[in-house]
């Protein structure tokens, strides 16, 4: 299964006497690669789903020395969230968002989120997970995160980032009991259906954002009152699904043996994950605050 995470989209994971190692894809635009599925090698190819429907995971590949373990998934995914954390609380106090210098620090966050995007892409690039490149994305996404939510909590909603940081872990809790209890299947209607809408999703804010530069204001409203709600919601539902396959991923890494290096990857891309979760709340609270 490839994940719509971009850091998982050009990688997936194989058995072949344990781990095959991840299948080096090319990227198609505005969507996953094609290429072998990583349950082309099992006995139940011909229903690439129906390992799971019968025995209600894949089988587990024979351990071997290396391999990664969703500790290592854990302890790298701390590691990278704690650095947003840091860096988000630094810009916060260090970077303050003042009638002053307002469009100063508007310019520090979006520099810093253009760099972080920069070295996402050149992670999502890379045949192999550099700690140091994703550490870095880390960083630089903080200092935005910091940067945008002391706006939004001084000027537009008061006490909303809490709030945000609160959704965003209950989305993320809800989502891993409800794919550990197998409530959500993640199958191949699944993942194509994700990805449609949320190609749809990109598209829409694309044309937003074009007319709100162009033609001043919301553009055409995608953002702002029922519109806006309606838009965030879909948005978090979106980010839910993102998780949803990232634990596929994640999950078809341990089970066929994947290096624990590509823990670094697991790590990044739940980290992009959760940074989309938590800016969809903030803007999504921003509004419902808004219109009280």
């Amino acid at each position: 299964m490839r994940s719509s995470n971009p850091v998982f989209s050009r990688r997936g994971f194989s058995r072949d006497n344990g781990y095959a190692g991840f299948n080096a894809q090319q990227p198609q635009a505005g969507g996953p690669a094609a290429g072998t599925a990583p349950y082309a090698t099992n006995p139940y190819a011909t229903n690439p789903y129906a390992q799971d429907a019968q025995l209600g995971a894949p089988a587990q590949a024979p351990a071997r020395p290396g391999a990664m373990t969703i500790d290592d998934v854990v302890s790298r995914t701390a590691m990278t969230l704690g650095t947003v954390f840091v860096t988000a609380t630094l810009a916060w106090f260090l970077l303050p968002v003042d009638p002053a210098n307002l469009g100063k620090s508007y310019g520090i966050g979006i520099g810093a989120a253009l760099v972080a995007f920069v070295f996402a892409m050149i992670q999502s690039f890379k045949r192999k997970a550099s700690p140091a490149l994703i550490l870095l994305y880390a960083a630089f996404e903080g200092v935005f995160l910091g940067v945008i939510s002391n706006a939004v909590s001084t000027y537009v909603s008061p006490g909303v980032v809490p709030q945000a940081v609160l959704g965003t872990m209950a989305v993320f809790a809800g989502v891993l009991i409800a794919y550990k209890m197998r409530w959500i299947r993640v199958t191949r209607r699944f993942y194509g259906f994700v990805m449609a809408a949320a190609l749809g999703f990109v598209l829409l804010m694309a044309v937003n954002l074009l007319f709100a530069v162009f033609g001043g204001g919301d553009g055409l409203g995608f953002r702002s009152g029922g519109l806006g709600i309606l838009f965030g919601v879909i948005g978090i539902i979106l980010g839910a699904c993102f998780l949803a396959l990232d634990f596929k991923q994640v999950e078809d890494g341990v089970t066929y043996g994947a290096p624990r290096e590509e823990s670094w990857l697991a790590a990044f891309g739940l980290t992009m994950t959760l940074v989309w979760i938590y800016l969809e709340f903030l803007r999504l609270l921003s509004i419902l605050q808004g219109d009280d």
